[in-house]
């Protein structure tokens, strides 16, 4: 049976309002429903959000949710995002993102990976920093936890692991999460891994490289997958080699194979050359990824880079965002994930391109969260 999807508008309606009666002029759904359409039309902040009703006028305003005549000031906005329940918020948006990637993509599989808003630690907001599920295929961000300054990642992966569906999917990461207990977190929702492997985790490195590497390594059955890519000046090739031998060796949670991956450039204008060689580990048996299979989702997981972080930084501003108090920094987040992935949901790839098509028709914006006039 196919999840429902419930439209944005009804999610949004249950996030419980924490402020008293007394003095409260507009629906918190309103707010956070203005706060969405605002984000798609290219609004970036508090000022812009409480320009946009002005903008647009009192029949839009209306159909968001709004029964006064004057919209909310930017104060009301920045008092609802310093204060709201900002995990229930995630976990509710993560939930809905969810339904739409099913829906859209069936069984996709996840990046995890951390980003920095510079400068929310300076103006004093305790979290700076955001730990991401994106799809691989979609860019649609399905979970997101607010790191606290006193701990990193680690502390949060549990918690955003335990919101997705991993069941039939392949979760990937960077070296920073390969932890035995993210393994195992995701075999026991049915999912499988691809994890980088540093020296973060030493013995296991020198396992992977005595694969590779050591004395008897050419006696070891392997196999392997090249790819070359030629553009903007540069020749960029990747050679990747996996084996099964460390399966019956390692005690790693769900090892089934290991790979090695070179990364080379050779910029064309001046003749230079880079190499990079990185080991991983994956849950992944031979039979489900052969080397081909692997160097795609090592490749995919930078998906989170050029789909969620660049767009979040270069489209809608985030590192120049001066929102960095309280929760704030994590909901204009929230928001910015769910615009990018309501437009993707749709099919459009040039997230700036689809901002100015909807500051033009805002209904459009409108129709997306579930609103239609």
């Amino acid at each position: 049976m196919e999840e429902e999807c419930p439209p944005l508008i009804e999610i949004l309606a249950e996030i419980p309002d924490f402020r008293k009666a007394k003095g409260k002029r507009h629906k918190l759904s309103a707010i956070l429903a203005l706060a969405c359409v605002a984000t798609m039309c290219g609004y970036k902040g508090y000022r812009a959000f409480a320009e946009w009703g002005s903008n647009y006028g009192a029949e839009l305003m209306k159909a968001l949710g709004f029964t006064h005549v004057k919209g909310p000031c930017p104060a009301t906005f920045s008092i609802i995002f310093r204060n709201i329940n900002v995990e229930l918020l995630e976990k509710k948006i993560g939930k809905w993102a969810q339904s739409i990637l099913t829906k859209l993509k069936g069984h996709d599989n996840i990046a995890l990976d951390g980003k920095t808003a510079k400068g929310s630690k300076k103006q004093g907001s305790s979290v700076s920093h955001f730990l991401s599920a994106v799809a691989h295929g979609l860019g649609l961000t399905l979970g997101q936890c607010g790191v606290d300054s006193k701990t990193n990642e680690i502390g949060v992966v549990h918690e955003v692991l335990k919101n997705l569906v991993v069941a039939g999917r392949v979760v990937t990461m960077d070296a920073l999460l390969t932890q035995r207990h993210v393994a195992e977190d995701i075999l026991e929702g049915d999912g499988d891994y691809v994890m980088i492997v540093k020296e973060n985790q030493q013995k296991l490195l020198d396992d992977v490289k005595t694969v590779f590497h050591g004395p008897c390594s050419h006696l070891l059955q392997k196999s392997s997958a090249e790819t070359v890519d030629v553009g903007h000046g540069r020749i960029e090739g990747r050679y990747l080699t996996v084996s099964d031998e460390l399966s019956d060796y390692s005690d790693w949670p769900g090892l089934q194979q290991v790979f090695q991956l070179t990364r080379t450039t050779t910029f064309k204008k001046t003749g230079e050359h880079r190499a990079e060689t990185v080991y991983g580990i994956t849950s992944l048996t031979p039979q489900q990824a052969d080397a081909q299979r692997l160097m795609n989702l090592v490749r995919c997981h930078w998906h989170i880079e050029n789909k969620s972080h660049w767009v979040r930084d270069v489209t809608f501003g985030e590192d120049r965002s001066q929102v960095r108090c309280g929760n704030a920094p994590q909901v204009m987040a929230a928001f910015r994930n769910t615009a990018i992935g309501l437009i993707r949901s749709i099919g459009k790839t040039n997230i700036a391109a689809a901002c100015r098509e909807f500051a033009a028709k805002p209904t459009l914006a409108m129709e997306l969260i579930g609103i239609r006039i």
